[in-house]
């Protein structure tokens, strides 16, 4: 037999589904836009102060900082006023040249590609000195000693009785001119030797090039042996300039890269060089390595073992810069604070690059033309993660009470 249901029953099941489809329509409705509304405001240098309208600080007299339910941004909103009374500068990230520069010093040295040691290759006797003091400056060809080498006679009687005999032993002769020349004896004596038929008691030698004579052994009457120097002369109208270079700045030095040099004696005068050579190694004790420039010294102004102030230019690029102030290093990453149209500082990471002068290149992070904020980044930065903070404690704490 079929059951009919009470109307009663049938009544409460109708109004309890009317219910759900009215529940499940209305979750699907699209949310009202409600303005976000300040939940208190606090006082940026004691967070602990709060309040419930706005208004200055009792304390120090700034604005109370409106803190929001959620917000993921750490812009910061500072007021004219609030700017001056920390100290807010701003400066503008542009375009200009920028080179990296290495300050050290160095001695001048001896051009070595110019430097002469005079020697006999023949036992003698030096019979005259020409040039008889260190420090004398000679020219090329100039004579220095005349020698008197009882092997060198011997040599030149045998060289004219080879030449009497050129018919018959014609080996003969070339073997005692070429004897002659391996002893350095120039052709212009050997000439004159075959022209006079006598030989010569005594043999002038000559420097080999211009210079100044920093070295002498040399004695009248002395006797000397083969090899041994006697002269050693200098062109000093090129000159080295050995600086030493920390193995942490070697990077920046190129080979070609410009250098000035100054001396504390000649003030207000520069000397301008070009770096020719970078040492292999590093001093394990001082670790530096020797970088060698070129000088131009045709007037003589730089004399060998004189100290001097060494600077190392490497070749400008045109970079992003801002002034080396407006950049907060923490060591791992390097932040600025970017002044937007409405007044807010906004905090960006960038990579830094070059340091010349007071300007840092930025590589990535600030395009020429933005203002950025150069003095109290430290006071702006410390608000911004303040109120970032707070602002997560307030969206965590709202969490939590839903």
């Amino acid at each position: 037999m079929k059951t009919k249901l009470p109307w009663i029953l049938c009544f409460v099941l109708a109004v309890a589904l009317g219910v759900a489809l009215f529940g499940r329509t209305s979750s699907h409705r699209e949310p009202t836009k409600v303005e976000r509304q300040p939940l208190y405001w606090i006082d940026p240098m004691h967070p602990a102060y709060k309040s419930d309208k706005p208004g200055t600080a009792p304390d120090c007299g700034m604005d109370l900082v409106p803190v929001y339910e959620k917000t993921a941004s750490s812009d910061v909103q500072l007021t004219t006023r609030r700017q001056q009374l920390i100290g807010v500068q701003t400066g503008i990230a542009e375009t200009r040249p920028i080179s990296r520069t290495v300050r050290t010093v160095g001695r001048v040295a001896v051009d070595e590609t110019r430097l002469h040691k005079i020697t006999t290759k023949f036992d003698g006797y030096i019979e005259k000195l020409y040039v008889d003091f260190t420090g004398k400056e000679v020219r090329r060809g100039q004579p220095l000693f005349s020698i008197y080498s009882p092997e060198l006679l011997a040599t030149q009687q045998e060289y004219l009785l080879a030449v009497k005999a050129a018919k018959q032993s014609p080996l003969l002769l070339e073997s005692a001119r070429r004897r002659l020349q391996l002893w350095d004896i120039s052709t212009a004596d050997i000439r004159r030797l075959e022209e006079t038929g006598a030989t010569r008691k005594s043999l002038t030698i000559s420097s080999p090039a211009s210079g100044v004579v920093i070295a002498k052994e040399a004695i009248e009457g002395a006797r000397v042996m083969a090899g041994e120097p006697l002269f050693e002369i200098a062109g000093l109208d090129r000159v080295w300039i050995l600086a030493d270079v920390y193995e942490s700045e070697l990077a920046l030095v190129r080979i070609g890269t410009a250098a000035k040099i100054s001396l504390s004696y000649l003030p207000g005068r520069t000397f301008t060089g070009n770096v020719t050579f970078i040492a292999p190694t590093v001093d394990p004790m001082t670790r530096t390595a020797k970088v060698r420039i070129e000088v131009d010294n045709r007037d003589g102004a730089l004399k060998p073992e004189m100290f001097a102030d060494v600077v190392i230019e490497e070749p400008a690029r045109t970079v992003t810069v801002v002034p080396e102030s407006a950049v907060l290093s923490t060591g791992t990453r390097s932040v600025l604070f970017v002044v937007k149209d409405d007044g807010t500082f906004e905090p960006r990471e960038v990579q830094t690059g070059v340091k010349s002068d007071r300007y840092l290149e930025i590589r990535s992070g600030v395009a020429p033309g933005e203002k950025v904020a150069t003095q109290a980044n430290f006071l702006i930065d410390s608000e911004s993660r303040l109120k970032a903070a707070v602002k997560q404690m307030a969206g965590g704490g709202h969490e939590h009470a839903q």
